[in-house]
């Protein structure tokens, strides 16, 4: 597997110009970088000099500032022309603050006449041109997972580490060794299990942190508890202590906010946001749990220990060493899935000039500027300012048919703004030294390679690594046009993605024509992807007993030299519901549900079991079956046999009940069911505390903050849950699919109803 990795070692613009091997992680200093190096097995340290740069319009910025800073001009006529070296990182922040107070602009506002970019770690891998891990493979990482249980405060639903009564019961702990070790509350205290935790980190010695959720639970958990206890989580090489800060980051639609965590000399990586960021491009996963995911992936070991979380307390008190079992499952577990998800983000650390840390959790767009960034650093060369922000035409996307189809084919252009924009030489006006076109290209071939090797590979355990690979550069490859809209971006191009887009529409409407010529039936078009049913009798290529690699041939045919076709997916049946909303029944049976308005996180459970009951049924041909699993569930409700399970929500108070009622008060918000529950408890409620709740009273139409009640005061005995108002919502539900419960087959859609190319920002996430 050591070929992977070395694929294009020898592309400098790509990897970096610095040849050091062994590097594993930074420090800043001031006035210096401490880095830490595998030399013979032994983990080294050692300062390297490094001093801290800004970008200037105009080096006259710096005109009365009081500090040493040396200025050089930058190769070019406009943009950041001048570069600005300071002694230490401190004094680099003097001369930014001098900066903004000359120019009355913030440092991060795009239109800004300076820069300090980064932190003081990436600025020096953007200056020296040094990577993490070159010469490594992703096994000579040492890594340690670890694991939390927690005990809840009878009364509460959701552990919160700041409520004096909860408190770690057991610290999981598991390397790549093979080593592991469960630290357990039933005998030793919570400070105790906290002061052995770090002593084992330290005398293991591991490169990489890892945990699922680990950054929004675990650490947040274990800091708050240390600090109660005056434990410090002394985790660093350099005896430092954890810190964090709060952050947040997008993942494809959705922002997740965190603290974020750091430890001098090591990684932290969240698996739970690997698996998310696995599933933008697979879009395969049952859901984002530990244990899915592990089963998902075949890393669920046989005998592996499963527990009701409503349980635990109990099992704690009775029988902890099942509990340890557990808990030591989990980290195991946790080591396998990242052995699967991170390997990509390791082989992009020995290339961006970020920390392994920040190649996992930064955005596609704020790579693509860094190894620009760092290109043009180093053949000292001006770096322009970003374009102001402007709209973008967008791709085509159309829906053409609703309703159930059988036999439908999925095809997609091979990765098509980025074999545009090579093929056609689209790129930004700015990038004078060619650079983001030979990023480009030297990607798609890394990514070709890894497709290849993927296919031959004799292991099970090579293929997936190479097939994780592949996705991921696919997504990055894929980034370089949302990179020429993002508004921080200093190589932006607003025209240029222009022209991508109105290539790319012209491509695809193409394929469209060329479609209905061949006798096929469009479904829905997104950017440069088509769902269609092929013809009665589609085109035949020799050898090819269904027809579809003719059919794609055929297409293909329309594309010009550079464009490839490929086959996305077949599949039995489709549901095509409205744009970008459909569910789709792949050929072992499994349901694929695509789209907001059908995996709404607004529906309760029961809600989203019926529709996925009906969309079998549906898409199976039984639609006659659907009327009588409407009324099993209408019949259920009656008859009070749902549990609170099913119809309960869960929403975590954003802040403090009290914050919440004055501004009701003021009437600056609606009133809400969980605070207002909290403010009813007889125990007191806090911001990031968790409820589970249901409606009672009487009627489909209540006010929900007023009758609603804790889902842990549901009496199975004695059910008081709103009938009337669970029936209307299940009811308005089916209403919303009768459409396409009655009517078999497609129907058209209005020519006003399909999509237009749309107006929109390309601005990616920082």
């Amino acid at each position: 597997m050591t070929a992977v990795p070395r694929l294009l070692h020898d592309s400098p613009v790509l990897f970096g110009r610095d040849p050091t091997e062994g590097l594993l992680a930074f420090e800043p200093l001031e006035g210096s970088v401490r880095a830490w190096a595998r030399e013979e097995g032994r983990v080294v340290s050692s300062e390297l000099p490094f001093r801290p740069f800004l970008l200037l319009t105009d080096g006259a910025l710096l005109r009365g500032f009081k500090g040493d800073a040396a200025l050089a001009p930058l190769d070019g006529a406009t943009g950041f022309r001048w570069l600005a070296v300071l002694p230490s990182r401190g004094e680099a922040e003097r001369a930014r603050e001098h900066c903004r107070k000359a120019t009355g602009r913030a440092p991060g506002a795009p239109e800004a006449a300076y820069r300090l970019p980064g932190d003081a770690t990436h600025q020096f891998l953007l200056w020296t041109g040094k990577t993490s891990f070159r010469g490594m493979i992703f096994g000579d990482l040492r890594r340690m997972a670890l694991d939390l249980e927690v005990l809840t405060t009878p009364g509460f639903e959701f552990p919160n580490a700041l409520r004096e009564s909860d408190r770690i019961i057991a610290i999981a702990l598991a390397d790549s060794s093979g080593w592991s070790r469960v630290l357990s509350g039933a005998t030793q205290s919570e400070a105790e299990l906290l002061a052995e935790c770090g002593r084992l980190i330290r005398e293991r010695d591991p490169d990489v942190l890892e945990g699922h959720n680990i950054f929004r639970f675990d650490l947040e958990y274990l800091e708050a508890r240390a600090r109660r206890h005056g434990v410090a989580l002394a985790w660093g090489r350099d005896g430092s202590a954890l810190s964090g800060h709060p952050s947040r980051m997008q993942v494809a639609e959705r922002s997740i906010s965190y603290r974020r965590y750091r430890v001098a000399g090591r990684h932290i990586v969240d698996t739970w946001i690997l698996v998310q960021l696995h599933d933008v491009a697979a879009r395969d996963l049952p859901s984002y749990g530990l244990k899915d995911v592990a089963r998902h992936f075949g890393v669920a070991a046989p005998d592996r220990t499963y527990l009701p979380p409503d349980d635990i307390p109990r099992i704690f008190r009775e029988d902890p060493a099942r509990l340890m079992a557990y808990a030591r499952d989990d980290v195991v577990e946790t080591l396998a899935l990242s052995a699967i998800l991170s390997p990509p983000y390791f082989v992009q650390a020995q290339a961006l000039p970020l920390d392994y840390e920040s190649v996992v959790l930064k955005g596609n767009a704020t790579k693509i500027d860094a190894l620009l960034l760092r290109e043009y650093l180093h053949q000292r060369r001006a770096v322009p300012q970003p374009c102001p922000a402007r709209a973008v035409a967008g791709g085509l996307t159309a829906l053409f048919q609703q309703g159930v189809a059988r036999d439908v084919v999925h095809v997609d252009v091979t990765s098509l703004y980025p074999s545009l924009m090579l093929a056609e030489g689209l790129a930004p006006a700015s990038d004078r030294l060619g650079v983001f076109s030979a990023l480009l290209r030297d990607l798609r071939d890394f990514r070709v390679a890894a497709k290849r090797l993927a296919r031959e590979a004799p292991t099970e355990a090579e293929r997936l690594l190479l097939t994780a690979l592949q996705q991921t550069f696919k997504i990055l490859i894929n980034s370089f046009y949302g990179y020429l809209g993002a508004s921080f971006a200093h190589w932006n191009d607003y025209d240029a993605a222009n022209r991508v887009t109105a290539e790319g529409r012209r491509l695809v409407t193409a394929l469209l024509r060329r479609l209905r010529e061949l006798g096929a039936t469009p479904i829905e078009v997104d950017t440069d992807g088509i769902y269609f049913t092929p013809p009665a009798t589609p085109p035949t290529a020799a050898g090819d007993a269904d027809s579809v690699d003719g059919l794609l041939a055929a297409l293909g045919g329309v594309l010009p030299e550079g464009i490839q076709l490929e086959l996305a997916g077949r599949y039995p049946a489709m549901l095509s519901y409205k744009m970008k909303n459909y569910v789709l029944l792949d050929a072992a049976g499994k349901l694929l549900v695509k789209g907001s308005s059908l995996r709404s996180r607004g529906l309760e459970l029961f809600q989203r079991r019926w529709m996925e009951e009906m969309f079998r049924l549906l898409l199976t041909g039984r639609r006659e079956e659907i009327p009588a699993l409407l009324g099993r569930w209408e019949e259920d409700f009656t008859h009070r046999r749902v549990t609170v399970q099913q119809f309960m929500k869960t929403e975590t108070l954003q802040e403090s009940p009290a914050s919440y009622q004055e501004k009701v008060a003021a009437g600056k918000r609606n009133p809400s069911a969980p605070y207002e529950l909290a403010l009813r408890a007889s125990r007191p409620y806090q911001a990031g505390d968790q409820l589970s709740y249901y409606v009672t009273g009487a009627g489909p139409r209540v006010k929900v903050a007023e009758t609603a009640k804790l889902a842990a005061s549901w009496d199975p005995d004695a059910p008081d849950e709103n009938t009337a108002y669970y029936l209307a919502k299940l009811r308005e539900l089916a209403e919303k699919f009768r459409p396409f419960i009655e009517h078999d087959g497609l129907r058209p859609v209005e020519e006003a109803e399909a999509a237009a190319p749309a107006q929109e920002s390309l601005d990616l996430d920082a």
